[in-house]
């Protein structure tokens, strides 16, 4: 193999796995579910039973929302209120955007210049239930989620997300004791992760949501969390559509702009984008062998055993002699 040709080939695979590597925990994602972690249907009490687990409550008694202001849009009232009436002994905790800049400012004053930084609302209301999850502890609920019975079982474990389809965890409704690792992480990685990536969704979605925070989450299951420091995972059946669910789901995704309905295109069509996305990188890997290819077979000049002036078409190869490649003369 020539030389050229296997260097081409190593900067390739070179290029190939610098990108893997970048996206690895990504494609991580298609495949770990969270299963292992998963709160099982047969270890939760019947819904008229109430806690019934040999867990202690670790969790503190305390639901935390957010919205912009006091006034709650008609929509969500119903799905508010169903948390309020079903645990009437939790402190309850509306996080408005006055109060969460004042929060911040007051308990993480190094987060501010972040927290004020971002373009989009939403992405404010997303780490502040990072954070007020991180120092106060308790379970933060989206307003377009309603309770379908009380969260009692829920409070035994250290920390529990959500899973989502078509992949990764959400961030609508979650659960931790204060001061969880997995929520110091997550707080301490929000300035890292801080980009603007054109399109509002995909800006948002992984800057501060739940694509953030899915991976988040595999890295620090990867860091193999000791035991009390695991974060368990709700599945969807345990979530909403069922008696025995926790919750139930209303129209919501208020922050949603035209963008996303190329991103649902997208989610929608993922097959054909891959391969389309393949056939792509073939083609331009094939036009720049060629590319390549095409410039190394240009004739190289060479100098003659003698030293001597080089020249575009000519080398002085000895005294009285001359030469080409690939024809020789002398005379």
């Amino acid at each position: 193999m020539r030389r050229g040709v296997l260097i081409f080939l190593i900067i390739n695979v070179a290029v190939i796995g610098f990108l893997l590597h970048n996206v690895w925990t990504l494609l991580s994602l298609l495949v770990v579910d969270g299963s292992k972690d998963a709160i099982l249907a047969a270890e939760l009490p019947s819904p008229k039973v109430g806690k019934a687990s040999n867990r202690p409550d670790i969790i503190p008694k305390i639901i935390h929302q957010t919205y912009v202001n006091d006034s709650i849009p008609e929509v969500w009232k119903g799905a508010q209120k169903s948390c309020k009436d079903f645990h009437k002994d939790f402190e309850y905790k509306l996080w408005t955007d006055k109060k969460a800049r004042e929060f911040i400012h007051t308990e993480y004053p190094w987060f501010l210049d972040t927290y004020d930084s971002y373009p989009y609302n939403i992405q404010r209301a997303d780490v502040i239930r990072y954070f007020v999850l991180a120092h106060y502890g308790g379970i933060y609920i989206d307003l377009d989620d309603g309770c379908n019975r009380r969260l009692d079982p829920m409070l035994g474990y250290p920390a529990w997300l959500r899973r989502t389809a078509p992949t990764g965890i959400s961030n609508d409704a979650m659960g931790a004791v204060p001061n969880h690792p997995f929520f110091t992480k997550t707080i301490h990685e929000l300035a890292k992760y801080n980009r603007n990536w054109i399109l509002p969704y995909i800006t948002v979605m992984a800057s501060t949501g739940p694509l953030f925070l899915s991976v988040i989450w595999r890295h620090y299951t990867n860091s193999k969390p000791a035991l009390g420091q695991e974060v368990k995972i709700l599945f969807p059946p345990e979530y909403q559509g069922h008696t025995w669910s926790f919750f139930t789901h209303h129209k919501g995704d208020s922050w949603h702009r035209g963008d996303v309905r190329l991103i649902f295109w997208m989610g929608r069509n993922w097959v054909f984008l891959t391969i389309l996305g393949f056939a792509l990188a073939f083609v331009l890997y094939f036009v720049i062998y060629s590319i390549y290819a095409r410039c190394s077979r240009q004739p190289q000049y060479r100098r003659g055993p003698s030293p001597g002036r080089r020249f575009f078409f000519w080398n002085k190869a000895s005294r009285g002699n001359y030469e080409i490649v690939g024809n020789r003369h002398e005379v």
